[in-house]
Order: C-alpha cells, then structure tokens, then sequence
C-alpha cells in the first residue's frame, strides 16, 4: 500500500479547514480506506472532534502527541490513536503552539514530519494533515510532507486574495524543497444557495482554476456547524444531510481522480 498524503490548508483562518479534514477524513474511512488524520494545529480541533467522551484534553496533556514527534522525542507510530473503523489519528499536543520557537533553529526543522512520515505512510491509503491558519513552520512540515495541498475556500469577497498568498508559499515550496508537490484541489465551502455572492465567487475562482475547482460544493449548515461540539463528524450527526452529503461527494471525486490515474499510468 502507497498511502497518499493530502495538506489541507490555508493561511486564512474560519474557511471550513478543519471541518474539511474531519469530515473528508470520515468519508474515505467510510469506503473502508485506512485513513490516518494528523493534526498540526495548535488549536487541536480536529483532535477534539475524533475524541471520544470528552478524552481531547487527556490526549494534549499525554506526551503522545504530534508536538513529541516534531520533536524527535518519540515515533510517529507510537502517538497514532484509533479514532473510528478506518481512521487513526495522531493528535495536537498542548505544547504545540510552541514549536514553532522550539523548531526555529533546529536542524532539517521542515523535513521533520515527513522523516517521521516515512514509517508508517505505507500503512495508510490516505493521510490528511490539517495545519494552522498560518503559513508558518508547522503548515511548512505540512507542506514538505505531503503529496497534494487541498484548499478549502469560502466563497467570501476576499477568497482569491487569499488564495495568492497560498500559492506563492505552494511554489516556493515547490522550488526549494519539494518539486512534487502538487495542488490537490480547491473545494468551496460555507457556500450559500441564496446568497448572490456566493455565486459570483463560485464562478470566478472557477475561471481563474478551471481544472482545480471540484465539484463537489460544502454548504453552509447549522448541523455542519454543531457536529464538532459533540464530538462527532457531520456523517454521525446528521449523515442524510447536506454537509454529509457534500464530503461524501467529495471524497467519492478524490477516488474518482486517483483511480482515473492510476489507470493512465
């Protein structure tokens, strides 16, 4: 097995990233694809969201969590948690929002998530890394580690300004460390039927990117919006809904390009 790893990201915060990651996360793991979620986010919601009865907490304080792995403290394979039938997860740590200090002078400081990815990516189809609003050290390991870049992007007024400054990271990325990397995909998320802008968005990020853009549109939804208060996915809380709807299509695109792939290669 030769897991792909798959970037969520970007720099502008409140755009659907991490609701992106969980739940696209659940949708493979629900074709009965080994998916491992990593989370690189100080914030660790993605890590409370897969925790079951409340355990997020108990996880950030266990020294078992990606902030030790960036460290070289500990192996990537012994902080990987089961969180749901075909999904792992390696959590944030509660110390994590000061590595980007701690990695700062460190030696291959950028390399360290993929050196510590090498062990176990065979072991997943698929890896997702959900990083921080930032395009600092911890989206940079992200970046260098990962195959694709997926970005989530609200269907907002400023959504390709923010956008430029992704794609200049993504290249010089590209440039000096990972000539491979490639961009996965834009997914537009929040996307309001009623609301004319959201429209206008749509159609002008799908000019500017017209073979990037999937289909597959996530709406804006009160159930979207509380699934990560319970702990749960937007596919356990509410699965015949929109959102649910919305990543499972998105997930089924994703295996549609793989396999599209593979069969030309």
């Amino acid at each position: 097995m030769v897991g792909r790893i798959i970037a969520v990201a970007n720099q502008k915060g409140g755009v659907g990233k991490t609701t992106t990651t969980v739940n696209l996360a659940a949708a493979l793991a629900q074709t009965s694809r080994n998916v491992l979620l990593i989370d690189v986010d100080p914030q660790g919601n993605a890590t409370s969201c897969l925790s079951y009865n409340g355990a997020a907490g108990d996880l950030r304080r266990s020294h078992e969590t990606i902030y030790e792995v960036l460290l070289e403290t500990r192996p990537l394979k012994e902080i990987i948690r089961a969180a749901r039938p075909w999904l792992w997860m390696a959590p944030a740590g509660g110390d994590l929002v000061g590595a980007e200090i701690e990695l700062a002078a460190a030696e291959r400081r950028e390399r360290r998530l993929s050196t510590a990815l090498e062990a176990v990516s065979h072991d997943y189809n698929y890896v997702l890394i959900d990083t921080p609003p930032s395009l600092g050290l911890l989206t940079l390991n992200a970046l260098v580690a990962a195959d694709s870049v997926l970005v989530p992007m609200q269907c907002e007024y400023y959504a390709l300004e923010g956008l430029t400054a992704l794609l200049a990271t993504i290249n010089r990325v590209r440039s000096v460390l990972k000539p491979a990397l490639e961009i996965e995909g834009l997914v537009l998320t929040m996307f309001d039927t009623r609301n004319r802008l959201s429209h206008e968005v749509a159609r002008e990020v799908r000019a500017h990117f017209p073979d990037k853009v999937f289909d597959s549109v996530i709406p804006r939804t009160v159930r979207l919006s509380e699934s990560p208060s319970h702990g749960l996915s937007i596919l356990e809380y509410e699965s015949k809904s929109s959102g649910a709807e919305g990543y499972r299509r998105l997930a089924h695109e994703i295996l549609a390009r793989e396999t599209a792939v593979e069969s030309h290669a």
